[in-house]
């Protein structure tokens, strides 16, 4: 389980796309949970990141999985130094410190994560601990949000309509072309030049037809490539690596893209 505790000084870089960021503020002021649903890579974990130190909030992030389970989340009783102690989970230090749990793709977890979730989720703000005997009261800074792939959806993994509607929900998509160059610039200081052509690349991969990809180009492969061009690697070999390499294992599909990048810068 990935969980840590973040209270950066300085706001994690972040363009908005629209209303997200009032959105989220006012989700918070009136103590409202908020699931966030896009696609891998769009911005979902950086914009919880940034709502978090722009609103001084200590943020526990956990990487939701199959083997995930409600006392991971709540905590357990330990054994050291010749006795018991109980160790708080991630969602019950951020309802104790008044912080903000972000469970990101939550429908990886097992099911039994939901029904922690629920009374948390609602008007009635507790978090049960049966090992303990404790409830505890969510104090006004604490907020629940989690975020999930609509793509990846499927019967056995998805968010039962009686938690969904639980929460107020955001949609995230890949950017525009031009808020898209922004972010790259933004995030790498890259020269807009080379921000503009990564950008025509994944426009150009994410409208293919005759291509199967499971995932299209996300925004964080751009930065990666960015990134390794900024250090010194060849465009065309940090795009393989950052961009085509991680879309698929299928050779010929990989030379198919390759072509696109080829083209794009010229080669």
């Amino acid at each position: 389980m990935n969980a840590r505790i973040e209270t950066e000084a300085t706001l994690p870089y972040y363009a908005p796309s629209g209303d997200e960021v009032a959105l989220f503020e006012q989700a918070w002021r009136n103590r409202l949970p908020v699931l966030i649903k896009g696609p891998t890579g769009c911005g979902k974990t950086r914009f919880v990141a940034h709502m978090a130190a722009k609103l001084g909030l200590p943020l526990y992030t956990v990487a939701c999985h199959d083997d995930l389970s409600a006392a991971d989340l709540v905590g357990r009783h330990l054994i050291g130094d010749g006795k018991t102690v109980w160790c708080d989970g991630p969602l019950t230090r951020a309802v104790r410190e008044g912080g903000i749990c972000y469970l990101d793709e939550v429908v990886e977890a097992r099911k039994d994560t939901t029904v922690v979730l629920h009374p948390l989720a609602d008007d009635r703000r507790v978090l049960p601990i049966e090992r303990t005997g404790e409830q505890l009261e969510a104090p006004p800074g604490f907020m629940l949000v989690v975020s999930y792939n609509p793509g990846y959806q499927n019967f056995l993994k998805s968010l039962k309509p009686s938690t969904r509607q639980r929460f107020v929900s955001l949609a995230f998509d890949f950017p525009t072309a031009e808020r898209e160059i922004g972010i790259l610039t933004g995030e790498t200081a890259c020269d807009p030049m080379l921000a503009r052509r990564l950008v025509s690349i994944a426009g150009s991969l994410r409208t293919l037809k005759d291509v199967d990809l499971e995932e299209a180009v996300s925004t964080r492969l751009l930065v990666y490539a960015a990134r390794l061009i900024g250090s010194g690697v060849a465009p065309l070999v940090a795009c393989r690596a950052a961009i085509v390499e991680s879309l698929t294992d299928d050779r010929e599909i990989a030379e198919a893209l390759m072509e696109v990048v080829a083209a794009t810068f010229g080669v």
